[in-house]
């Protein structure tokens, strides 16, 4: 008996070693999106005899430990908005069938809702390469299958990079917009959510990185540029039609991308119109291509639809005194030297050039003019490009300047920016930077063309519009459409 105690107790010991080996050996780690690590219950799984126990009782403490949850955003009481219904999907018209807001989850590991930052999500990988189209033009069909063109591409990566990181952070600040817009929602707590989750993905540094311009959520008539300002108490109901247009940044390489938010499936046409001629219009796009012909392209998609309204078929137009625009660095509208992307043909012979970025954007209109004049309160402001060197006289005026340069510098801005703690960038000047009775200085800085107002964009009332945009560049070898994604 003595003999076989000993021989057993032998047999314990060797198979305890055996366990410590299996569990000692790499697991593959399986990682949740709150990133809960598995690994060691499934080395557990391969104990032997003596290590069954244990893994037994880690087994009943990793099933009776509480799971981690993203802490959501706080949404102000009253602004009509639930982050916590758990919906993924859009509840809107205008996006491409079987979307889902919820794509990057599964794609690179995000959380839902996202909070990582992109440069960390693709800190040990590059960042998703955008839609690649060959360029506009017969004479251009030699530039994709060229070597010594790609071997051009190589020597700009670093900046295709940034662009690329800023449209996945446009991508993925959009698509969880997308699931919380509804009818009813308060406009200005809507902007305000979309433009603190894009400094979180991009990872607001100041000028280094951040917003490109002001969100955008003109309504029906209204075209372009109005975002609330304080006070404004605006909500989205179900008969508007809603384009929604911001921008994010990294070292100055802006990404302007643009949707529309319909509920009422009469528009559908309108909104479809807009979208195909922006897609036509990009791909009519290349090096060496006039502008006036993507103007003609564009006007010849848009002007085929109509759309039925109270048993009558009404035509719809492009806005024909709004257009594309190139994209320089800091600069949305490309500074001095910029160029225009009709959305008609108007006869402007002037060429897109290799590695010039442009943003088309087409806008459509039913029961409207086809034409925009400023009108409303305005909201957002830039510095003027091409201003002359002017004394200010006004101290008020020479302090909001400085805190203008200082925090978006070219980069357009907007009144809640400068009423918010941090004055529009945290990074430039913490909890210290709102300012106060800035109104009087604002408008002196206008007055002096050293600032340019942006007053919201109308049709004549009554009418609806509708916007898409994209922003693309024009590589050596072929057109990189950076901010396509799954939704439009």
């Amino acid at each position: 008996q003595q003999e076989q105690r000993q021989q057993q107790q032998q047999e314990q010991r060797s198979e305890a070693t055996e366990a410590e080996a299996v569990t000692a050996c790499p697991c593959p780690t399986e990682t949740d999106a709150d990133g809960a690590d598995a690994d060691a219950e499934a080395a557990d799984k391969h104990a032997g005899a003596d290590g069954e126990g244990a893994a037994k009782k880690k087994k009943k403490r990793n099933k009776n430990k509480k799971k981690k949850k993203v802490a959501l955003p706080p949404v102000p009481e009253g602004s009509g908005i639930d982050l916590a219904d758990g919906n993924r999907a859009p509840r809107f018209h205008g996006l491409n069938e079987g979307y889902t807001c919820d794509w990057m989850c599964n794609k690179w590991g995000q959380t839902w809702p996202p909070t990582q930052p992109v440069a960390s999500v693709f800190a040990d990988k590059p960042a998703p390469v955008g839609e690649i189209q060959e360029h506009g033009g017969d004479f251009n069909r030699h530039r994709i299958g060229s070597a010594e063109l790609r071997a051009m591409d190589m020597l700009n990566e670093e900046t295709y990079q940034k662009l690329r990181l800023a449209s996945e952070c446009h991508r993925q600040v959009r698509s969880w917009a997308q699931s919380f817009i509804k009818p009813g929602i308060k406009l200005a707590d809507m902007c305000e959510l979309i433009e603190n989750k894009n400094r979180e993905l991009v990872g607001e540094a100041g000028l280094q990185a951040g917003i490109g311009f002001p969100t955008g959520c003109s309504l029906d008539h209204v075209a372009a540029h109005y975002t609330p300002n304080a006070g404004d108490d605006t909500r989205l109901e179900a008969h508007n039609v809603m384009k929604l247009d911001f921008g994010t940044q990294i070292d100055g390489h802006i990404i302007d991308s643009a949707f529309t938010v319909s509920f009422d499936p009469k528009w559908d046409k309108l909104l479809e119109a807009s979208r195909e001629g922006a897609y036509a219009g990009i791909k009519a796009a290349g090096v060496d291509v006039r502008m006036t012909d993507i103007g003609e392209v564009i006007q010849e998609v848009v002007e085929s639809y109509e759309v039925e309204i109270n048993g009558k078929l009404e035509p719809v137009k492009p806005i024909r005194n709004l257009s594309g625009h190139t994209i320089t660095p800091y600069n949305i509208h490309g500074g001095v030297g910029g160029k225009s992307v009709p959305l008609v043909k108007n006869g402007d012979n002037t060429k897109m050039e290799e590695g010039e970025m442009f943003a088309i954007e087409v806008f459509t209109s039913v029961l409207g003019r086809g034409y925009v004049v400023e009108d409303m309160e305005c909201s957002h402001y830039y510095r003027n490009p091409y201003a002359a060197h002017t004394p200010i006289r006004l101290p008020a005026s020479r302090k909001l300047l400085g805190h203008i340069n200082k925090t978006f510098g070219m980069l357009p801005f907007c009144r809640r920016w400068l009423e918010r703690d941090d004055g529009g960038s945290f990074t430039a000047n913490q909890n210290n930077g709102k300012q106060t009775r800035y109104i009087g200085a604002l408008k002196n800085l206008c007055d002096l063309d050293i600032l340019t107002p942006n007053p919201p964009l109308v049709d004549i009332k009554g009418s609806y519009t509708a916007q898409f945009e994209h922003t693309f560049i024009l590589r050596p070898s072929c057109k990189e459409v950076l901010s396509r994604g799954d939704d439009y």
